[in-house]
This record gives structure tokens, C-alpha cells and sequence, in this order.
């Protein structure tokens, strides 16, 4: 027999957020003329909604409430719509949903990376919106897991065999989206330390500019800094004297490399300004004044160091923080998201001047003199840094000038103590620039040269010579290395730096009684055919110094830094 009423649609869940309009509907068929009536319910009151008797329901989302529609007849008979239930997302990244959005699944809320231990619950969460209201199927390792197909994923008693990488599909009748893949860890208390898949670490220092005043401290502190980072499992490129093109080349390699779970570090020391909390990075070819298309964008680096799903990014600004330009338009920059992993160590706070002091032989940052006092300790990185902020403080060098200040949003205990367990070798082609072995060169006299390569930075390539016993014919014997006339000018180290280099030299290699010494630097400007015929050597004889000999020397090529 056939019912009274008879439900021929019924109306659907939604996920919106909120002051999102829409509508819920509901049809029926009946013998008689029919009547409907809408109720909703909201923490387990039910309430009839006046006015609520058409089809269609118009709604503009507040809160997440249940739906369900009465119809009757003239005949007092009725029935109920299913409930229906309205999620109503209070809190939504800015621009979703998208302006022209059909209802298609749009993800709001992506699960996140965990360490559990054996037997420990473990929770997952996602959550998307759409219209009707999406469905979830969670996938380990690619694989479906049967019972896991609401937006929280529990697991009871976790096991290792839980570990794994772990993302969702929202779907509905519009489409699929699925969240961020996360790897999900579960071992026993003593592993629950947090690791890194690779540590990635790009140091860029700009002492002599074209247009502004030079520095002295960035050559030393880029230098130590690569050192100690090292020492970390860091792997580093460090690069001196960058224009515009070579910063942004340099930068777009460094990012190619980073990917998910690094570690990844991103240090300069130079000229720099700040503009309504932006902060730019000024190449050594740009012009007076400072203006952003002349110059490097921190907040866009950062941006894209996000989006590699880097566990942990670590900005290091060793640059003064004032703005000179008021006239200037700032560059267009998005919002960072808020994911958690960023760490900003400013060597000044805002408006103010970073300063350079000097020590014995070598100029440094004060920023730097208590970073690598600080940085190899086993704790949180912010802590570390805040052990570096206090020691500034306490400088009565600047006290009144220069205090450090520290922005982050880190909320995982990260240090840059912590192992690395690599999911790739991505990282491998990254600082991975070799240092020559040396190699022995005979001139056509007879007469032999032992060259050695020391490399102080990634563009840095220093060339020692040490004359062994010359045949019994040649006597006061003098060796002399130099720049080949094809080189460019820009590939050798300023006379201004010579000292503060072999300074640095000094304090990692033996000097052995070397008979000559020559420095390459901006060898990202030389090609490695250039490279390889870039220096001569002279072999002068007698107390007039009368040139006995002369040879190209074919150095080692490497490849590009840049």
C-alpha cells in the first residue's frame, strides 16, 4: 500500500564556512496538499524554526546545527527528512573558498606530523568543506585503509607497523581533494626525538658593493658560521659578493633542494633594510637608494621554503634593520601560512643598526661573535637563540644599540642538534663542491711546483705553491704565481681582503713554508673551461730576478656554485 507522504529528496549535509549562504531542500509527494515545517537542533535542544514552511530552506551559515523537515497532509498524516547536519567552519585561510566555488571539496584543515610511541593512541584530523558535505578515506603508504573514513582517524593502541606516510581524500558529487601527505613515526620512547631528512644551509655574505659603503664582518662570520654548521651535518654552500642575478640564482638552487622534513637554514650578513616588516637583502650591484627591485626579498624566500613542507626554516638576518627610502612603493608579498616551522633571528630589532667590531685579526658581527658561541647546543633552536639575545644584551659594546630580536612560530622542541635520517639524496648535490687534491706541476726547465686548493667558501678558492729542489742547474730559485691576462678582474680577491683571508686560511690549514700564495674568488662568475687555464706561474732565477721559466697552470675544474 502506498504511504501518505512520500519523501522523493531528501535534503543534504553541508560543510561552509562561516556567513556562507545557501539552501537546504526537501520534496515530497502526497495524496492531499502538503505542509512542511523545519526544525533545527543545536547542543541537543530541538526548536521549530518560525516561518520555516516552504521547500526551501535559506540559510546563512552562524554555527554547526542539525537539520530535519516535517511534511504532512490534510489528513494529519506526516513523516520526518533525514536530519542533516550544517558544519559551519569559523576559521578558514584567506581565499577560500575560491570565488567561484561549485561545492567541489576544499580542504581547511590538513593532518599533521606525529611521533608516537608503541601503544600510544594515535589521532589524525583533516576536515574540508564542500556542498554537499564531503566524505573521507584516509591511505597509508598508498594503500586504502578499510575502517578509516571519517575526518578523524584513531587508532587505539598505535604499532610500529602504524608508521608510515598518511593522507586523505575528501569527496563529493563535485570532485576529490586530497590533504598534505604526512609520515606519522611510532617507536618506543627512546626514538621520539625529532629528526631531520637532510639539513640544507645556504650563507651568503656581501662585503664590497659598487654603490654603498663596504663591510669588513661578513667574509669572517659567513666563514665560521659554514664551519660550525658542518659540524652539525650541515650541508653548506657559502658565497661572497653576490649581485642581484647571482642572489637570485643561488637562492632558486638552494630551494630546489629542500624538500620534506629538512632542516633548512638561510643566513646573510651585508647591507640590508626593513620596510613595514619586510625585509629586503641589497646585492652588491644595487644602486643608491635602496628600493625593493633592486634588491632581495626575505618574506618571498621564506614563502618558498614552505612550501618544500620543510620541517623546521631557519632565517638568520645579520643586517641592519633601518629604512632610508620613504618615497619607495613596498613589494608585493602574500601572507606566510601558518604552519609552524619558521624561526626568524634578527641580529638587530626594528629601525636599528647591526654593528661590526673588531677582533685581533678578524672583523665579526656582534651577532655573530655570540652565535657560534651558542649554536652547537643541544636545545630548542629558540632557546639557543635566546641564550645568544641575553649574551648581546649583556655587551656593554652596544648596550643602548643593537639588541637581537627572535620571531617564530616553531611548536615542535627542533634543534639543529638533532640526526639526520634522509628520505633521499637530494641533498648530496648540495654544498658537495670538493676541495682539489693537489697536484705537481714541472716547468720546461725541469724545475717542479706542488700545488694545493683550499677552499675558504663555496666561491672562494684559495692556490698555494710550494717550489720543490730545483735540478742541480737553477739556483735562488723564486716562485710566483698570477692571474692569467684572459682572466676577468672580478674572479680575484680584492687587495682589501688579502690579510682577513689568510688569516682565515691560517686558522685551518697548516703554513708550511709555502713559497707563494694566490686567492680565486667569485669563481661563480668563471666557466670551468675558464677555470682551468686562470692562473700562470713564473719561475724567476738570481739575484736580479731574471725569468727562467714560465707555465699555464691547469687547475681543477669544478662545477658552478651559482
Amino acid at each position: 500500500m502506498q504511504e501518505a507522504v512520500v519523501i522523493t529528496e531528501q535534503p543534504v549535509s553541508v560543510s561552509v564556512p562561516v556567513g556562507y549562504s545557501f539552501t537546504l531542500r526537501c520534496r515530497a509527494e502526497g495524496r492531499t496538499t502538503l505542509q512542511y515545517q523545519w526544525f533545527c537542533q543545536h547542543q541537543s535542544i530541538c526548536r521549530q524554526i518560525p516561518g520555516a514552511t516552504k521547500q526551501d530552506l535559506p540559510i546563512t551559515a552562524q554555527q554547526t546545527q542539525l537539520y530535519t523537515c516535517r511534511i504532512n497532509d490534510l489528513n494529519k498524516n506526516a513523516v520526518f527528512s533525514d536530519w542533516v547536519k550544517v558544519e559551519v567552519h569559523q576559521c578558514v585561510a584567506r581565499g577560500l573558498p575560491p570565488q567561484l566555488w561549485r561545492g567541489e571539496p576544499v580542504i581547511v584543515l590538513n593532518p599533521t606530523e606525529q611521533r608516537v610511541e608503541v601503544g600510544k593512541p594515535l589521532q589524525l584530523q583533516c576536515a574540508a568543506m564542500g556542498v554537499p558535505a564531503p566524505s573521507y578515506q584516509w591511505y597509508r603508504n598508498g594503500n586504502l585503509l578499510e575502517h578509516q573514513k571519517k575526518k578523524k582517524l584513531w587508532i587505539t593502541h598505535a604499532k610500529i607497523s602504524d608508521s608510515g606516510t598518511y593522507l586523505c581524500c575528501a569527496s563529493n558529487s563535485h570532485g576529490e581533494h586530497w590533504t598534505n601527505a604526512v609520515d606519522i613515526h611510532v617507536g618506543t620512547s627512546r626514538s621520539e626525538k625529532y629528526f631531520a631528512t637532510g639539513k640544507i644551509a645556504l650563507l651568503v655574505g656581501n662585503n664590497r658593493y659598487q654603490h654603498h659603503p663596504n663591510l669588513m664582518a661578513p667574509i669572517t662570520d659567513v666563514f665560521e658560521l659554514s664551519r660550525l654548521l658542518e659540524q652539525l651535518g650541515f650541508q653548506v654552500v657559502s658565497l661572497l659578493d653576490l649581485n642581484k642575478a647571482e642572489m637570485v640564482t643561488a637562492v632558486s638552487r638552494f630551494l630546489q633542494l629542500l624538500g620534506k622534513g629538512v632542516y633548512a637554514i638561510f643566513y646573510y650578513a651585508g647591507h640590508g633594510y626593513e620596510h613595514s616588516g619586510r625585509n629586503y637583502m641589497v646585492p652588491v650591484d644595487a644602486p643608491q637608494p635602496y628600493a625593493p627591485e633592486n634588491c632581495i626579498s626575505v618574506q618571498r624566500i621564506l614563502q618558498k621554503m614552505q612550501q618544500q613542507q620543510t620541517a623546521l626554516n631557519l632565517i638568520l638576518l645579520d643586517t641592519c634593520r633601518k629604512w632610508y627610502n620613504p618615497e619607495c612603493a613596498l613589494s608585493q608579498v602574500q601572507p606566510l601560512e601558518p604552519w609552524g616551522n619558521t624561526v626568524y633571528g634578527y641580529a638587530t630589532s626594528e629601525d636599528a643598526e647591526a654593528y661590526e667590531l673588531q677582533d685581533g685579526e678578524f672583523s665579526s658581527g656582534i651577532f655573530m661573535k655570540y652565535l657560534k658561541k651558542h649554536i652547537l647546543q643541544e636545545k630548542k633552536v629558540t632557546h639557543m637563540l635566546e641564550d645568544v639575545l641575553e649574551d648581546i644584551g649583556r655587551d656593554p659594546l652596544v648596550t643602548g644599540k643593537q639588541v637581537m630580536e627572535i620571531k617564530h612560530t616553531l611548536k615542535e622542541a627542533r634543534s639543529l642538534t638533532d640526526p639526520i635520517c634522509p628520505l633521499g639524496a637530494a641533498a648530496e648535490h648540495w654544498g658537495c663542491g670538493y676541495e682539489p687534491l693537489s697536484k705537481m706541476v714541472t716547468f720546461p726547465c725541469g724545475a717542479q711546483v706542488e700545488l694545493r686548493f683550499h677552499r675558504l667558501f663555496s666561491n672562494v678558492m684559495y692556490v698555494s705553491a710550494k717550489l720543490q729542489p730545483p735540478p742541480a742547474h737553477i739556483t735562488d730559485a723564486r716562485l710566483l704565481l698570477c692571474r692569467s691576462t684572459e682572466m676577468d678582474d672580478a674572479a680575484t680577491l680584492k687587495e682589501s681582503h688579502l690579510n682577513q683571508v689568510e688569516s682565515l686560511l691560517a686558522s685551518v690549514y697548516k703554513r708550511e713554508e709555502l713559497d707563494c700564495i694566490f686567492q680565486l674568488c667569485g669563481l661563480q662568475k668563471i666557466q670551468p673551461v675558464d677555470l682551468a687555464s686562470c692562473l700562470s706561474a713564473l719561475l724567476h732565477a738570481g739575484s736580479h730576478g731574471t725569468l727562467l721559466s714560465s707555465c699555464c697552470l691547469d687547475l681543477p675544474t669544478t662545477s658552478s656554485v651559482c
